[in-house]
């Protein structure tokens, strides 16, 4: 599985300005993601943006006041040399559509037509394309509204709703109204094929209600059968049970709301994990050339959440450590070290 978080978005349209005509006066995000897109280059190059359907009536976003200049303020008709951009080209559906309404509303200006993500360097409907990423392919702003759930293992607590707090995870009346009340987090448009949970058996038909009451599809739900809360502490069996079941299945992914949890599934399992707590994807062959580039990309976000200076390259180690695992870390070090 092939993942790109909003960072690694932001950081492909970065890479990737350059290859952009200098002189543009106007981006185009193509509805939805696109948007997001659209929204990094226009910050990143303070240039105006809009919205495929704001464009086609003539209306663009105000720039605000912080990075004004005369060229935010111009109105459609003076923008000659405009980018239309979307999140990912694939069939290329969504630019086609693009295009035909841009000809049938007789706009003249120079288009550049761009997607961020593409599974070729070049594709018939766009100019180009910042970065490939090849199927089976995910993204943050989309990973809850993808085809492939039906082939993912999924946590519920931290993925589709909250956490419960400290005073809520009582294992009792407290535990209970949360179970019924819990607030919705990431809630998925697409079925699930396996609810992997550390919650207990005892609490099926709380949870089998609140996942019906927020129209969350899933083939199964597995739970952890155990008598209580202080049993399953005493065991430490959260990873464990999730990565039991998650290598016996046909799953291609486990989405799991810890990072800790994620590292140990992935070593438990033998197969990547992806958090939600870091969107980021832990891989478990940890020398090959995915893993690497994935977690070159997770390294960035890491480091960026450890708020003191001081200590960041022990901090570094810990992280590399963690992400590609004792053994992938030693073996690391001694190729690194080893003489030409």
């Amino acid at each position: 599985m092939h993942y790109r978080s909003i960072s690694d978005m932001n950081d492909a349209i970065v890479r990737g300005l350059h290859r952009l005509p200098r002189d543009i006066d106007l981006v185009v995000g193509v509805p939805r993601s696109g948007i997001l897109a659209a929204t990094l280059v226009s910050l990143s190059a303070n240039i105006p943006m809009t919205d495929l359907d704001s464009f086609l009536t003539g209306r663009i976003y105000t720039s605000g006041i912080t990075k004004r200049r005369a060229a935010l303020d111009r109105k459609v008709s003076e923008m000659r040399k405009v980018l239309v951009i979307d999140d990912s080209v694939s069939g290329g559906n969504a630019m086609r559509d693009a295009r035909a309404r841009i000809r049938a509303a007789g706009i003249e200006a120079d288009f550049t037509f761009a997607a961020v993500f593409g599974l070729e360097p070049q594709h018939q409907e766009t100019d180009l394309v910042f970065e490939v990423v090849p199927h089976p392919r995910m993204f943050q702003w989309n990973f809850m509204h993808h085809k492939f759930l039906a082939q993912c293992c999924v946590d519920i607590d931290g993925v589709l709703c909250l956490d419960p707090t400290e005073a809520e995870n009582d294992d009792g009346p407290a535990y209970e109204t949360f179970l019924s009340e819990a607030r919705p987090l990431h809630v998925a448009t697409h079925k699930i094929g396996w609810l992997v949970t550390s919650r207990l058996e005892k609490y099926r038909a709380l949870t089998e209600a609140w996942l019906a009451k927020h129209e969350i599809k899933y083939d199964q739900l597995i739970m952890l059968d155990l008598p209580s809360k202080a049993e399953r502490q005493r065991l430490g069996a959260h990873g464990s049970f999730k990565a039991d079941f998650y290598r016996r299945s046909d799953a291609i992914l486990f989405i799991e709301s810890e990072h800790e949890q994620a590292l140990r599934i992935t070593e438990l399992s033998g197969k990547p994990v992806l958090c939600v707590e870091t969107h980021m994807v832990s891989f478990p062959d940890t020398l090959s050339l995915p893993a690497l580039g994935q977690a070159a990309r997770n390294l960035p976000a890491r480091l960026r959440q450890i708020k003191s200076q001081e200590g960041r390259k022990s901090a570094a180690k810990t992280i590399a450590r963690a992400l590609l695992g004792a053994r992938g870390y030693e073996r690391l070090k001694s190729r690194v070290k080893r003489p030409a």
